[in-house]
């Protein structure tokens, strides 16, 4: 071989090797490309999974409630909701206002109480703490509680108000949060509105064992809200 012809073999090698680094460049950018759009959608689909149980009937009622419970008012957080008001704010029937939060399956909680009594018991204080901490973003955090339909109707009411004010003050008390009361919603319904069935007995309760219809109804309904309203 003459060296003219080795040098158009050089040439040709030099001007390769920039266009095979070009293509290959190109190539590992489209798979990022690639990575990265996947990755995105995931995200995007998650969001959506996530706010799937912000659905317009219970944005209706989170707003009505929280503007009622005094939520949507700087000064007015945790001040409560009497059992009228509830119904009032609700504008549904008891089934169906419990239906709104059947979505929340996966993400409230329910503490129990003993009968005739407003005070937490050690498992019921380690899942108001396990609630608070698991905020996911949420703004509003809700404390729905009731009585049995045991007893007197008023004396019912009035235990149904010291439960959620139990709630409030454990939380007011372990987590000292200036802001605190400006973020928790009390509601409490007695025994005249909205009683749970038995089928809220498979969700996550501060006791395990037997459940019966009175017993899901001595509790209170805690978890973080985190729709748009």
């Amino acid at each position: 071989m003459n060296d003219a012809s080795k040098r158009w073999i050089l040439l040709a090698a030099a001007l390769a090797i920039p266009t095979a680094l070009v293509v290959t460049w190109a190539r590992a950018a489209e798979r990022r490309l690639a990575e990265s759009g996947g990755a995105a959608r995931e995200v995007a689909t998650a969001s959506v999974a996530n706010d799937a149980y912000c659905t317009p009937e219970l944005k209706a009622i989170v707003r009505r409630v929280a503007g009622a419970c005094g939520l949507l008012d700087a000064g007015g957080g945790g001040r409560g909701c009497q059992p009228l008001q509830a119904r009032k704010v609700a504008a549904l029937s008891g089934s169906d206002f419990n239906a709104i939060f059947e979505p929340l399956a996966h993400r409230a909680h329910i503490v129990q109480f003993d009968p005739a009594t407003a005070a937490l018991d050690d498992p019921a204080r380690r899942l108001i703490e396990q609630a608070w901490s698991d905020q996911r973003g949420g703004s509003f955090f809700f404390v729905v509680t009731r009585a049995s339909a045991d007893g007197d109707e008023k004396y019912n009411e009035a235990l149904s108000r010291d439960r959620a004010k139990a709630v409030l003050e454990y939380l007011d008390g372990k987590f000292h949060d200036e802001d605190l009361r400006k973020q928790v919603g009390l509601l409490w319904l007695g025994e005249e509105f909205a009683q749970l069935s038995t089928e809220f007995c498979g969700w996550d309760r501060s006791r395990s064992g037997t459940c019966s219809r009175s017993d899901i109804n001595r509790s209170a309904f805690i978890a973080w809200i985190d729709c748009a309203i």
